[in-house]
């Protein structure tokens, strides 16, 4: 894959195929076009595309390195986003999808840009007033409500991914991740997949499953309205209880130790509590919540997964020349997010 670009402009953008790609696209573009990268690593790159009259778009492709092609499908994101956009979830219009690798190395797609914010941490959250911080725990829960309304075949993702045994798949599939990248004995780890796997609940739906929807992977207005959901690189079909599941174990619990240490920017004053957020997906629904239960066990085994693979990486010199027990951090919140996701299933009765 290349990663060509004009000197000066970030590895993953090829400015001058770029600038013609996009001059095609929108009605006025006046160069130079200039790009800024917004997020890396791993996962999709993102880049704030502007132009000499300050307009602005937004550039996603993959990573450029250790791509995955069904984990960085850039058509799968522009899917998404154009099924969305006559719908009520808020998301950026999508400008185009570029498919031909020739222009920028890689396939891309470019998005409108929404000028709003992300909270990601509770150094975000600090300067917002305590009433915003409450709006935008109760938007990010009515918008999430309103994407699990979203009639799957109306907006022609019947097809996107297969609707049955959502949790059954998700299981097996990170098992599997689990144990391809983990470098020690967890055996907690495998007693809650076993007892996950056994406890399954049926599934009485499906919906369009974010599979990530927390509050960083949103973008919010002043007054602390969800004006656009982002990140969908992992959406499927499935039981919309489970993102319901992800969003409360990213919100926080101060009375967890596995949940406090995570650094959830909604732990800070003014968000409505995990209770309250529960009750007002209930309201927003109409679904029964409460064997939610068993989609936060998941949700925090799910998460004990990725860690794992983060504190595998990290040890064996990923982070370069460094004490390994420097990272025993992570290793320590795999091992409490298990213990948790146990206690949850244990309540289940």
């Amino acid at each position: 894959m290349s990663d060509r670009s004009e000197p000066g402009a970030p590895p993953g953008v090829d400015v001058g195929n770029v600038t013609t790609w996009l001059a095609a696209h929108v009605d006025t573009l006046t160069p130079p076009l200039d790009a800024e990268l917004i997020t890396g690593g791993h996962s999709n790159l993102t880049f704030r595309l502007s132009d000499a009259d300050g307009r602005r778009w937004v550039l996603r492709r993959p990573p450029l390195k250790q791509v995955l092609a069904t984990a960085h499908d850039m058509g799968r994101e522009a899917r998404i986003l154009e099924a969305l956009a006559p719908t009520d979830v808020p998301v950026p219009p999508v400008v185009g999808l570029c498919r031909d690798d020739a222009v920028n190395g890689a396939p891309f797609y470019v998005m409108d840009f929404v000028d709003g914010t992300v909270v990601r941490n509770q150094a975000d959250a600090a300067p917002l007033d305590a009433s915003v911080r409450r709006r935008a725990g109760e938007s990010l829960v009515d918008v999430l409500a309103a994407i699990h309304a979203v009639d799957i075949d109306a907006v022609g993702l019947g097809d996107f991914a297969k609707r049955e045994d959502y949790i059954a798949r998700q299981l097996k599939r990170w098992q599997g991740q689990f144990e391809k990248s983990t470098t020690r004995d967890v055996p907690i780890m495998r007693q809650v997949y076993e007892r996950l796997m056994a406890t399954i609940p049926p599934q009485h739906e499906a919906t369009i499953v974010h599979a990530d929807y927390r509050l960083d992977n949103c973008m919010i207005d002043a007054a602390g309205d969800v004006i656009a959901v982002l990140d969908w690189e992992i959406c499927t079909l499935g039981d919309p209880l489970a993102d319901v599941g992800t969003l409360l174990v990213y919100w926080g619990d101060p009375d967890d130790p596995a949940m406090s240490l995570l650094p959830a920017p909604t732990l800070a004053p003014g968000f409505p509590t995990p209770a309250e957020v529960l009750e007002r997906y209930a309201a927003a629904s109409g679904r029964d919540v409460s064997g939610v239960d068993y989609f936060v066990a998941f949700a925090m085994w799910r998460l004990a997964c990725i860690i794992e693979g983060v504190y595998s990486r990290y040890v064996g010199g990923a982070m370069g020349d460094h004490d390994p027990s420097s990272f025993d951090f992570f290793g320590q919140q795999v091992i409490l997010l298990a213990e948790s996701a146990a206690t949850r299933i244990d309540g289940l009765g």
